[in-house]
């Protein structure tokens, strides 16, 4: 077990089913966000704390010995939003694993590092990155500070490119990139317990037919995902499609790659 494990953005959707998922493997989880959450119960400690503040995220740190980082902006926003929660956010935590001696981060990257590549193509792990946004950049960027901080500081770290993770897919698209919360839960114990991590990127997504990604880069970790999109298809088939020349239908991102600009 982890004696004390963070996670960051405990307030969330996926944080929030981590925080009881996860409970499992540590001895006391120490939970973050900058929003209210449920008090804390037997063997947790629920902090309040800015990720765009340096000080307060040291403090965050100190006596972790894994960090699960969930925290940020999770959807499309004008730069100057990314900037402070995600792009500062995730250097933050990182320096103050370095200064504290804090040995693996699971971060929480996303597809939408790749969200330019067109649907049907299928991509490796080590594939070439195309943001689709000021989001997908920011995620990109902290997939760069994860392979900075490994070697240089050998700080492990497992970049998750979650794909949807949702109670069951909503749409066409997420028959694709469809995660179940079981599998995600699965996906990060892999990455908190598997012996040597290293820096591993690996795609977050449940065992769905035709995926457009695969993780032969990160069979280390011995993750095998348990759930399928397939029994939600015939439902969402029924929707209509989107147009042929949508980009939406076109790339990966879905309509992550039409949001914006915000001025």
């Amino acid at each position: 077990m982890i004696s004390r494990l963070l996670i960051t953005g405990a307030a969330g959707r996926l944080g929030g089913h981590l925080r009881s998922s996860l409970r499992p493997y540590a001895q006391t989880l120490r939970l973050s966000d900058i929003a209210d959450m449920p008090p804390a119960q037997a063997g947790e400690e629920v902090v309040l704390c800015e990720l765009s503040d340096k000080q307060a995220v040291d403090r965050l740190v100190q006596g972790c010995q894994a960090i699960v980082h969930m925290g940020g902006i999770p959807n499309e926003q004008p730069f100057e939003k990314i900037l402070d929660a995600n792009i500062r956010g995730v250097m933050h935590v990182y320096e103050a694993a370095r200064r504290h001696g804090v040995g693996r981060v699971v971060f929480a990257s996303s597809n939408h590092v790749v969200g330019f590549h067109r649907q049907g193509d299928v991509l490796e792990t080590d594939c070439e990155r195309r943001p689709d946004g000021h989001y997908g950049l920011s995620k990109s960027f902290g997939e760069d500070v994860a392979r900075f901080y490994f070697d240089r500081y050998g700080i492990e770290s497992a970049c998750l490119r979650i794909g949807s993770a949702t109670a069951e897919p909503l749409d066409r698209r997420m028959l694709h990139t469809w995660l179940s919360y079981r599998d995600l839960t699965e996906l990060v114990r892999c990455c908190l317990m598997v012996p040597q991590l290293g820096h591993t990127v690996v795609y977050g997504v449940s065992d769905n037919r035709d995926p457009w990604w695969r993780n032969t880069g990160a069979s280390h970790l011995g993750f095998k995902p348990q759930d399928s999109a397939e029994p939600f298809r015939s439902v969402r088939e029924q929707s209509p499609p989107l147009e042929p020349g949508d980009p939406a239908r076109i790339y990966q991102g879905g309509s992550f790659v039409k949001n914006g600009p915000f001025d």
